[in-house]
């Protein structure tokens, strides 16, 4: 029970003259547009798994000291 080229081909017309040509490729437009947001959905969350993969290595990370906490760990030599 498979389904030919001209059988294909007699679906494509009764759909072409059910909904109009212009109909039919407005739904494929639209169609193509919500493809490419839900690309670019998964590609955002890939990018925000990237930044708080960094934002744990910058939390983990030991801060650097600076002059003013190394003057205060270290006792005058007066």
């Amino acid at each position: 029970m498979d389904i030919g080229p001209t059988e294909l081909i007699i679906i494509l017309l009764i759909v072409v003259l059910l909904f109009g040509v212009g109909r039919i490729s407005k739904i494929s437009g639209e169609l193509g547009k919500g493809i490419r947001a839900f690309r670019e959905g998964l590609q955002g969350s890939d990018d925000e798994k990237k930044t708080s993969e960094t934002d744990i290595v910058r939390k983990t990370e030991p801060a650097n000291t600076t002059e003013t906490e190394n003057e205060i760990a270290k006792p005058k030599n007066s």
